[in-house]
């Protein structure tokens, strides 16, 4: 049997496309297809992140690993309020203070947060890490104490790492979800991060998950952006991702 057009796509994608039709509804499989993923991805927002116990976690892999919290006290003002999870607690400043008194300034600091998605980060940091480390050691940059943040926000980076005194701060941190990828997990760096850093200076590899971006990728093209960013000296819009091209179409019709 000849598939058609819509059958062909469906098998290239994860999206929602050809769900068919039961007279005017879609039908019962896609419906409760479509229930279990909203299901999903509110778990993911909403689930406990347990940052001790995920830090407990990390130090088979680094040491040593410390724990901050945002201002966010709690999972439902960390919803209601982005702000809060954009800055330290006065606790968290000051544990950070004290630590880099007694530390040197180091090239790079990685930050990971449970985000809009406490399953990516659980899922997808400790694996990463794993292929990250080597890259990381093979080029000779200092890292920070790694830290493991509860409620943060992307811009927690900034001040993270002007306080340890970083050249540059990753954060890996989960991800909004979708309604077919739950547990995505984003790195967004910034080359000389401190607070009022806008997202036009910094950079993210997004979508790193099972049928996403692949680990072994996106710890390499991680790897690589940081290694630009040294070498120029920046982050952000002015930062191109070089290592990849789009193939050229064999069809000289879809070519411009």
């Amino acid at each position: 049997m000849t598939m058609d057009a819509w059958s062909q796509l469906r098998a290239l994608t994860s999206a929602r496309i050809a769900l068919g039709r039961s007279g005017g509804s879609l039908p019962t499989r896609e419906r409760l297809d479509f229930q279990l993923a909203h299901a999903r991805a509110r778990d993911a927002v909403l689930a406990p992140f347990d940052a001790a116990a995920f830090a407990t976690r990390l130090r088979a892999v680094f040491e040593p690993v410390l724990t901050v919290q945002s201002a966010a006290p709690d999972r439902p003002r960390y919803l209601r309020r982005p702000d809060l999870g954009r800055r330290l607690s006065t606790e968290s400043r000051t544990l950070l203070t004290q630590t880099a008194a007694q530390l040197p300034p180091f090239d790079l600091v990685i930050i990971a947060s449970d985000g809009l998605s406490t399953h990516a980060v659980t899922t997808h940091c400790e694996p990463l890490m794993r292929t990250l480390l080597p890259l990381i050691q093979s080029s000779g940059w200092s890292l920070a104490p790694f830290v493991v943040a509860h409620h943060g926000r992307v811009a927690l980076q900034d001040e993270i790492g002007a306080l340890l005194k970083a050249r540059v701060s990753v954060m890996l941190l989960g991800e909004r979800p979708g309604l077919g990828s739950a547990d995505s997990l984003g790195a967004y760096f910034t080359f000389d991060p401190s607070p009022g850093r806008t997202d036009a200076e910094r950079n993210c590899i997004s979508n790193i998950r099972d049928g996403g971006l692949a680990i072994p990728a996106a710890a390499a093209k991680l790897h690589s952006l940081l290694t630009q960013a040294f070498h120029l000296r920046l982050s952000g819009v002015h930062l191109k991702d070089e290592g990849l091209a789009l193939p050229i179409s064999a069809d000289p019709t879809l070519q411009g």
